[in-house]
């Protein structure tokens, strides 16, 4: 079976946690070994988020004073697709020394003409107070939305079109390789391969990149065990299984399980193939259908509380 799955950038390094290499290595090591263990039976493509990553080193790029202005975004999703592929390679080729494991740097085509880019609104980078978020946008034209636990930079999010590299990417993976692709949602470029300003979602690429290698399979990998409808209410109830025509998509927050649930819906209703949303520490119970929230082409009935 070839099996997608998306492992979010908050899973590698957590809310709260110092953004050293040390740390997030430690990270990955637990979701490594449950990686390994799925691409001991299945065929794997590993696509990962990147926003903590990706802001932390815009951050530092805009306060090199030996830069005359900072890195463009798609350069810094290629430097973290770099970093976070390399440190999951690593870890994941332990645990099979006998299987080639290979990071690939992954460029993602968008339209130059797409709203996002008049709409900024994919969170990355650290919190900030509000007087410090004020200060940047004056200085650097930052945008920021508020969440709970302080101000957040924005950033245009462009629709996915095209994988620059999937041919290179299918003959990895019937070569029998582990692949790790599309990583931060890839880097966006024009069709003319110019790198532009944004972070793509790594959930919609992952659904395009399932549909377009003939995934039977596609996870998203969350820090909850399923999609909870109504969720932080007192009528909060966990979701097993729906179809896309039973899950209204805008009823999620946008910058958390929205894009997951628009991703695993698009891949299913592009497919008819099982897309699943669960918890890192249940990939292989998530795979089998015992644990998490698994997104159907259809149903007989409403969608299946747990």
């Amino acid at each position: 079976m070839r099996v997608v799955v998306a492992v979010g950038g908050n899973a590698l390094l957590r809310r709260g946690e110092p953004a050293d290499a040390a740390t997030q290595q430690r990270n990955i090591a637990v979701a490594a070994e449950q990686l390994a263990k799925v691409a001991e039976r299945h065929q794997l493509l590993i696509v990962h988020g990147n926003g903590p990553q990706v802001g932390l080193l815009a951050e530092e790029s805009e306060h090199d004073p030996t830069l005359e202005r900072g890195y463009p975004l798609d350069t810094l999703v290629a430097e973290t697709q770099g970093m976070i592929g390399y440190w999951l390679a690593q870890s994941v080729g332990r645990r099979l020394p006998e299987t080639p494991v290979g990071a690939l740097v992954t460029q993602v085509v968008v339209s130059a003409a797409d709203p996002a880019f008049d709409r900024p609104d994919k969170p990355i980078g650290p919190y900030y107070p509000a007087e410090e978020a004020k200060r940047l946008a004056g200085e650097r034209g930052w945008e920021f939305i508020e969440e709970e636990r302080g101000m957040r930079r924005v950033v245009p999010s462009p629709r996915p079109i095209q994988v620059v590299e999937l041919p290179i990417i299918r003959r990895l993976l019937d070569g029998g390789c582990v692949v790790i692709a599309g990583g931060g949602g890839g880097a966006p470029v024009t069709a003319d391969r110019t790198g532009v300003e944004g972070v793509v979602d790594k959930d919609l690429v992952t659904a395009l990149l399932a549909e377009q290698v003939e995934a039977d399979s596609m996870v998203i990998l969350t820090d909850v065990p399923y999609v909870y409808a109504d969720y932080g209410t007192p009528s909060q109830r966990p979701l097993v299984v729906a179809s896309p025509d039973e899950l209204d998509a805008g009823a999620f927050a946008a910058g958390s399980m929205r894009p997951k649930i628009e991703a695993a819906c698009a891949f299913t209703r592009a497919t008819g193939r099982s897309a699943s949303i669960g918890s890192l520490t249940e990939l292989a119970a998530v795979i089998s259908g015992t644990r998490g929230t698994h997104i159907r082409a259809r149903r007989a009935s409403g969608a299946t509380p747990a």
